[in-house]
């Protein structure tokens, strides 16, 4: 299938061809969710989605590396490299770094704007050394950088059916929706990074700090105050889906089963919490694997009639926000509901 998608894209040279293929590999292996919705994509768009999912990849791990031999000062330098090569890369179009060299591409074959690289490279650096946030207004703030960003980035990849310009904060919300998600699902995984995500007032809301979580994380015992606080946590979450949820219907209707698939599969987390008790301090959610089937399934006839009707010539239904309900497989995705089936990473 590498082969095929390469192709299409019109990505010629070896060194491209292996950059974005290395990119693919990096989504395979850590992004469960995105591969499986980017497979529902045109064929010629998806190394471009795999390239920046890759770039995005290998700096995330620079900074997250539970490695303790790793400094924070070698963090550091090294995340000041990689910005390096990529700022070259997107004026020169050259790197010895697969990622790099793949993402230079896919900002120049979309005309994406170098100002969101940027943006998500100095939120990576925040992560060095910030390791907490005061209000959700603050985490808003950082997360402008590390996923709305992100969505932005997409945007030109997927096309849309109104100016971008419009399309662009229900693009970035959904951005938004999808790290909220992870903070929620991490929270465990989070603090042994001594990091956490869940804004400061949330917490005190709920008469929960960082050492109770510590506690919790090092005891195994639950505590009814941190549950509520996360149980709000996916609420403010929900929210965030709902605000993004106008954006499905801009989405060029070929590329719009893929934002839905990732729509529906990334909010059934909360729901997999949910069912789980909200024991994300202890373990991750885990839910059968036969819920994301269904949903892929249910985005792959969706592919197959948006291409019926464009090679015919006829409108595509947009999807209707307004008719919303759980896990959906023949109506339009909704805010995820409290409930669910399925884990996905």
């Amino acid at each position: 299938m590498t082969d095929r998608e390469l192709d299409a894209a019109g990505i010629t040279t070896p060194a491209l061809r292996a950059a974005y293929a290395h990119c693919r590999r990096l989504n395979a292996q850590h992004g469960k969710t995105y591969f499986l919705a980017t497979r529902l994509l045109p064929i010629e768009r998806r190394p471009a989605v795999h390239a920046l999912y890759g770039f995005a990849r290998w700096a995330d791990d620079l900074v997250d590396s539970l490695d303790p031999t790793v400094t924070t000062d070698q963090r550091t330098a090294d995340l000041k490299r990689l910005q390096s090569d990529m700022e070259r890369a997107l004026k020169n179009a050259e790197s010895t770094e697969p990622v790099v060299l793949a993402l230079a591409d896919t900002s120049r074959r979309y005309r994406i704007d170098q100002q969101h690289f940027s943006d998500f490279m100095n939120a990576m650096r925040d992560d060095l050394h910030v390791t907490d946030y005061p209000t959700y207004e603050d985490l808003r703030a950082y997360m402008h950088g590390s996923a709305a960003v992100i969505g932005l980035q997409m945007l030109p990849v997927l096309g849309t059916v109104v100016p971008r310009q419009e399309a662009e904060p229900y693009a970035a919300a959904l951005g938004v929706a999808f790290q909220l998600t992870n903070f929620l699902r991490d929270v465990g995984e989070d603090l042994d990074r001594g990091r956490v995500y869940l804004p400061a007032d949330l917490l005190k809301e709920h008469r929960v700090d960082r050492e109770l979580l510590y506690w919790s994380r090092s005891t195994g015992r639950r505590d009814t105050h941190i549950t509520k606080a996360l149980m709000a946590f996916a609420d403010l979450t929900r929210d965030v889906y709902r605000e993004a949820a106008p954006g499905l219907a801009m989405i060029d209707p070929v590329s719009r089963p893929c934002i839905r698939t990732a729509y529906v599969l990334y909010g059934g987390i909360l729901d997999a919490v949910a069912d789980d008790g909200y024991a994300v301090v202890h373990r991750r959610a885990v839910v059968p694997r036969r819920r994301r089937a269904a949903v892929a399934l249910d985005g792959i006839a969706r592919v197959m009639a948006a291409r019926a009707a464009s090679r015919s010539g006829r409108r595509h239904d947009a999807p209707r926000t307004s008719t919303l309900h759980r896990w959906p497989t023949t109506s339009s995705p909704q805010a995820p509901s409290k409930q669910g089936r399925e884990e996905v990473a």
